[in-house]
């Protein structure tokens, strides 16, 4: 029987736009298996950072059901998805988001301060950072790092509090093209030595051809659904 981590059905996100509705999403269903990694392609306005939003509990849909990690959360209230989010899923965006006056290990720290831990917060912080191969920058200021190691920085942060599932955001789209290889190399392997779920939205194919498998989104719905050759046996 499939693990499933992440089920959507019939999924609708309608915004109004003066007095006309959008259907941001429209009866999209969707199962992502433990362990997966999956690429989401699309045109603007396709619905991708709509679905993303949804995927990481940052919007609740209009109409449908959503269950991350076998926990209903498609009703749930801002103070119950937020804590869902920050236990259950690990953010990387393009632009890293890091804050400049903080050092890699405080910037790392954050989620798990957020999530209320105190005893070893440092020490776990620092395990990932050496995780993502930063033993050496613990102490820098994003300023002092260069862009793959900012990515780096987030990506730890992303995995410190053991996410069932992390979603990356054009996570190669700021880094130059060895710097972008490095960080999707980083990123699947992460994949393969822990099992973390991984779905990343990208415009790349050379990216979206290293995923198990790919989605493109169009007008709401998804419009192909294929394996990839990466898949393994």
């Amino acid at each position: 029987m499939a693990d499933w981590v992440i089920e959507l059905k019939d999924i609708r996100k309608v915004y109004r736009m003066g007095e006309v509705d959008v259907n941001a999403l429209d009866g999209l269903t969707l199962r992502v298996q433990r362990g997966d990694i999956m690429a989401i392609m699309g045109p603007s306005g396709s619905g991708k950072s709509t679905l993303m939003n949804i995927i990481g509990c940052l919007d609740r849909p209009t109409a449908g059901s959503y269950r991350l990690d076998g926990k209903t959360v498609s009703e749930l209230q801002d103070d119950a998805l937020a804590e869902i989010r920050n236990r259950k899923v690990g953010f990387v965006f393009q632009s890293f988001n890091l804050l400049g006056r903080s050092t890699a290990t405080a910037n790392v720290e954050l989620p798990l301060r957020y999530a209320g831990v105190n005893k070893g917060r440092r020490e776990r912080a620092q395990e990932v950072l050496r995780l993502v191969g930063l033993e050496e920058r613990m102490e820098h200021r994003p300023m002092e790092l260069s862009g793959g190691q900012q990515q780096r920085v987030a990506i730890a942060r992303a995995l410190v509090n053991k996410p069932a599932i992390i979603l990356a955001d054009e996570p190669t789209g700021n880094l130059d093209s060895r710097s972008g290889a490095e960080i999707l190399d980083l990123l699947l392997k992460l994949n393969s030595d822990r099992g973390v779920t991984l779905i990343i939205v990208t415009h790349d194919s050379n990216v979206a051809a290293r995923a198990h498998r790919t989605i493109k989104l169009k007008d709401g719905c998804i419009e192909e659904d294929y394996v990839s050759d990466a898949k393994p046996a």
